[in-house]
């Protein structure tokens, strides 16, 4: 019995496969979290309750969990994928019809130790069941429109049980990154420009159907200056903060416009500016360049897989993860309207952690299990 490279990874002990798990990648994602702890300790007035505590358990428990599912077979995870799929769904409309209320929204279930966000699990369980659909896919189906339709339908299902709750953001990150895995797939592009043009044509159909609020975060967005003191306040004082921070900052603990309490939500979707007005302009690169190494690192991996499944798995789970911080970083910029979605691994939230963590554990398991090759239906090559 083999035990190298190959389809002999198929046998490779737990010792074994903990040293072909990428550990300088998971030093990247601790630092990450560490600049989070900082931010959350700061955004509480120098305490750890309640923010920081928490926050750096799960992670933790988020990071055992990464590793465990990374020594799991990669194959386990593509038969896996169409039933964790339908839970999700079933999350998801269980959140519609009896979920926990809370800023307007209903998206929570609660498990007692976890306010549980099905629509973050949704994103990933999402990127999982299209890699598992993709990678039985041959470069004749993709290019067929009528193939099409069972995917769209996979992407379809979970945005309008999100749009329901709603969650504009989460739906929007949902879109985007399964837009991008349709690409990576051979999808042409031709089919790309006809699914633009048509959402554009629908755009004012679109608006009908926003919220009042949803409505007013757009047109906050294209003139931030209407309204300073109503739908306005978020991004104004988040642009008075950042500006403030200067180069290097106002020195921790030291921020004014989130210590005075004039910065909202500064502990989940705006804690990038509560970052950046106490470590200033530098500071903001760093955490920033930690992302991109992460990304890049991602990247690097998916390329490295010899089966189709675990590079679309892998990219997929990095696209996911730079459209989380594109989106945060553009909206506290006042670069894209505010739409609620969180820095990933930053901002205070569990479900929110665990999930990236879940997909930074899949991404392992295809580094892992990188070479070890099977057909379109998970079965050995000879």
């Amino acid at each position: 019995m083999s035990t190298g490279r190959g389809i002999g990874q198929d046998h490779l002990t737990i010792p074994e496969k903990l040293t072909q798990i990428s550990w300088p990648f998971l030093v990247l994602l601790m630092m990450v979290a560490a600049v989070g702890f900082v931010s959350l300790y700061s955004a509480a007035g120098g305490h750890v309750d309640p923010w920081a505590g928490k926050q750096a358990v799960r992670f933790c428990f988020g990071l055992i969990g990464l590793v465990i599912v990374a020594l799991v077979d990669i194959r386990f995870w593509m038969k896996l994928a169409y039933p964790a799929y339908a839970l999700g769904i079933l999350l998801l409309i269980y959140v519609d019809i009896r979920g926990h209320i809370g800023m307007g929204a209903q998206r929570w279930i609660n498990v007692g130790f976890l306010q549980l966000q099905p629509s973050e699990v949704m994103k990933i369980m999402t990127v999982l069941a299209l890699a598992r659909f993709f990678h039985a896919s041959t470069p004749e189906d993709v290019r067929n429109p009528l193939y099409l339709l069972a995917p769209l339908g996979l992407v379809a299902l979970p945005t309008v049980f999100v749009l329901i709750q709603p969650d504009l953001g989460t739906a929007l990150t949902i879109l985007i990154v399964s837009g991008a895995m349709f690409f990576i797939a051979g999808v042409q592009y031709w089919i790309f420009g006809a699914v633009i043009a048509g959402g554009l044509a629908l755009l004012p159909v679109a608006w009908h159907f926003l919220h009042d609020y949803q409505k007013k975060r757009v047109l906050i967005f294209l003139d931030p200056e209407s309204d300073p003191l109503g739908a306005g306040y978020h991004i104004t004082q988040s642009k008075i903060a950042l500006g403030s921070g200067g180069i290097f900052g106002k020195g921790f603990l030291q921020g004014s416009q989130s210590h005075l309490n004039f910065l909202p939500e500064k502990q989940t979707d705006f804690i990038f500016t509560l970052f950046t007005e106490e470590w200033g302009l530098m500071g903001g690169l760093f955490l920033m360049g930690l992302f991109a190494m992460i990304i890049a690192y991602g990247y690097f991996i998916s390329f490295s897989c010899q089966n189709q499944f675990g590079r679309l798995l892998s990219m997929g789970v990095v696209i996911n993860f730079f459209v989380y911080v594109f989106i945060n970083m553009g909206m506290v910029m006042g670069l894209l309207p505010v739409v609620g979605v969180p820095l990933p691994m930053i901002s205070y939230g569990g479900t929110a952690m665990l999930s990236v963590l879940f997909g930074f554990g899949l991404l392992m398991s295809s580094h892992v299990h990188r070479d070890v090759k099977f057909t379109r239906r998970g079965l050995d090559m000879a």
